[in-house]
């Protein structure tokens, strides 16, 4: 079981809570709801903290940049990553509505499962999430303004111990959590549907994110000069090796390798392309807007574009610095999720499971797109392409 990926627990524990609901019994089923019971109220105590951890250091960190060429490229970075949402909102808002029945999944407080926790603990969370925020962005801000290095060092220390709660207490649990969401709605015959309504789902988020790329390396393109295809099929082993990593940082190597050959200068790629591993997040923005507004959907909360372009435009905020932990995009907006579009623990715990299932595909969106900023920011820098053909990509 250590041995295997995020991707295979999830898809296991699917089915195991499926085939628990299945059963009937009701004792497994209370046990699991118990078992979720608990780490949510966990998540709703953490959030909070999860915030600051992310949101201040990766602000912070901003403020080492070079100047013109730092506002340029998160510019650049951001309007991607908004850009990005507002396009899987107005084509979700078209298909989503032909594919999934409004209403038919209860996942309101007390509903949906019939099969109740034996037990609660409550845990409530030192401060509200827009307190969190904005605790986050003063000391970021702070941080990128001023000279010392003490609270540097103090937050990025806080940091570390987030990801490692993230990556040693969220992540090993969230299976478990899963099963017992997936347990209750098999057994309140709900499963099935939840299961092919989102594979519909993420074959619509998987054609957004190659939508986006297109526009993206097209623009890049049409401004430089150069074909968007050859730039694109230069990309190809970033976004494959992005699958592997789920980790937009730890793809950087072989982003920038790619990045330089499609003709960036190396100072220029050196720059945006960690830069763009923590802020660029057009990906990740499509997967997560898809998916709320198809659980808003299905729990009839229903949603509306100002609603919606808020979240998509404090995400592009919010989930800085979250690309280093595999799944930390949708750990980051968990906050957004829960005070912006009002999601229980029920519909948080269901968002990270769809989010985590296809993880994968949205770093790799992610970075894919790095390199095309990294061509625009070249291009305004006054800088031209030299483009390499890619060897052995067809």
């Amino acid at each position: 079981m250590k041995k295997m990926g995020l991707l295979p627990k999830l898809i296991l524990a699917i089915i195991i809570g499926v085939l628990i609901g299945k059963t009937g019994m009701e004792l497994p089923v209370r046990l699991l709801a118990t078992f979720s019971g608990i780490f949510g109220n966990f998540l709703g105590f953490v959030i909070p903290l999860l915030i600051i951890g992310f949101v201040a250091p990766g602000i912070g960190d901003l403020g080492k940049g070079a100047g013109k060429l730092l506002g340029i490229t998160a510019g650049i970075a951001y309007l991607s990553t908004v850009f990005a949402g507002t396009l899987a909102f107005v084509v979700n808002s078209a298909v989503l509505p032909k594919l999934i029945t409004e209403g038919a999944l209860d996942l309101s407080e007390g509903g949906g499962r019939t099969a109740s926790a034996l037990f609660t603990i409550d845990m409530p969370p030192v401060m509200g999430v827009m307190t969190a925020l904005l605790i986050a962005f003063t000391i970021g801000l702070g941080m990128a303004s001023i000279e010392g290095n003490a609270l540097k060092n103090v937050m990025n220390e806080f940091l570390a111990i987030i990801e490692k709660v993230v990556k040693g207490i969220v992540i090993p649990l969230l299976p478990f959590h899963i099963a017992g969401i997936f347990a209750g709605m098999a057994y309140s015959g709900e499963a099935e549907m939840v299961m092919s309504t989102f594979f519909k789902v993420f074959i619509v988020i998987l054609l957004l994110h190659f939508t986006m790329l297109t526009l993206q390396y097209f623009i890049a393109g049409a401004l430089t000069g150069t074909s968007p295809i050859r730039l694109i099929k230069n990309m190809v082993p970033a976004y494959l090796t992005a699958i592997g990593t789920q980790s937009s940082a730890a793809t950087i190597p072989v982003t920038l390798n790619q990045t330089l050959k499609n003709g960036v200068k190396p100072g220029i790629a050196e720059f945006s392309v960690p830069l763009c591993a923590t802020i660029h997040l057009s990906g990740s923005t499509i997967t997560l807007t898809s998916c709320a507004m198809a659980v808003m959907l299905l729990t009839g909360m229903g949603y509306t574009f100002a609603g919606m372009f808020g979240f998509i435009m404090m995400l592009g905020v919010t989930m800085v610095a979250a690309p280093g932990v595999p799944g930390g995009a949708v750990v980051a907006a968990l906050g957004l999720l829960a005070s912006m579009l009002g999601f229980n623990e029920a519909m948080l715990g269901l968002m990270m499971a769809l989010y985590m299932a296809q993880d994968s595909l949205g770093t790799a969106c992610n970075v894919t797109g790095d390199g095309a900023i990294a061509i625009l920011v070249n291009k305004v820098s006054g800088n031209k392409l030299e483009v390499k053909e890619e060897a052995g990509i067809i």
